[in-house]
């Protein structure tokens, strides 16, 4: 009996510092939610043109920057707090290697997510060392491991008693999470059905070519910053060449009209102008 007695001491102690663990994970892991699902809003409202109303383009890349330096700081701490139970403690490998030691699907899909964000802030910087096309593709991934850490979140609220919780709030931020993201890849001309965009003067009475029309762009050299965002909106009429100079398409073809106004209207600095002329 009494050598049992250090033993239970020290499982009662373990239980209570794993206890305070715990509760620091589950805080840090709903603040990880919270703002990665407010970076990808932001970042989306941003790479739209939809939020530039709001405040200046460097203004709004700080802050876009800010909410997800917040997410990684708070998804990082998430996972760094398993490392520190005394009570069935994850080893660094397991919090490192998804499946790792026979891990579960729930942990490989958080690791998973966490990595592909780490690396892609990692990359945030390199926008200007290598191609345009490349690093946009990357950042892309960004939507898969919002998708991925997501699932993971629901998979651990319902392993752990706290479905209630994440439906609530979870979903009441997912909700329109999911719906600026879905609206992100939609064709310009259904966001101004949808009453998303307002449409471009001169351009609501006929369809694209319609009645001989034409379309000039042109890019005021002193206003444009090099962003690239016209790229990701137009890739067939602008593109930024490796010296960082921009070209594009000064007369492109009517099947391509929206494109170069979802361009002109995401350009931060709006540095496009669109023309419309009779042939």
């Amino acid at each position: 009996m009494l050598t049992q007695v250090p033993l239970l001491i020290a499982q009662a102690t373990g239980g209570d510092h794993d206890a305070g663990v715990r509760h620091v994970a589950q805080i840090s892991a709903r603040l990880a939610y919270a703002t990665m699902c407010a970076t990808l809003c932001w970042g989306v409202l941003i790479a739209t043109g939809w939020a530039n109303k709001i405040s200046g383009r460097q203004g709004l890349r700080n802050s876009h920057m800010v909410l997800a330096t917040m997410a990684l700081t708070f998804g990082s701490l998430h996972a760094f707090a398993f490392t520190l139970l005394q009570l069935g403690a994850f080893p660094y490998l397991k919090i490192l290697v998804p499946f790792y030691d026979g891990g579960l699907l729930r942990h490989a899909l958080g690791i998973l997510g966490l990595e592909i964000m780490l690396t892609i802030a990692i990359t945030a910087g390199l926008r200007k060392k290598i191609y345009y096309r490349k690093w946009l593709r990357l950042h892309q991934l960004a939507y898969v491991a919002v998708t991925v850490t997501v699932v993971h979140s629901w998979f651990g609220a319902i392993a752990n008693g706290n479905l209630a919780v994440l439906w609530l709030a979870g979903l009441t931020i997912l909700v329109p999470t999911a719906t600026i993201a879905i609206a992100r890849f939609l064709p310009p001309d259904w966001l101004v059905k949808l009453g998303m965009l307002e449409p471009e003067p001169g351009f609501e009475a006929e369809p694209d070519g319609a009645g001989g029309s034409a379309l000039d762009v042109s890019v005021d050299n002193e206003r444009c910053h090099r962003y690239g965002i016209c790229q990701a909106e137009a890739p067939g009429l602008f593109q930024l060449v490796d010296d960082e100079r921009l070209r594009y398409e000064r007369r492109p073809p009517p099947e391509q009209f929206a494109q170069a106004r979802a361009a002109a209207r995401a350009c931060p600095m709006r540095a496009i102008e669109l023309r419309e002329r009779v042939r």
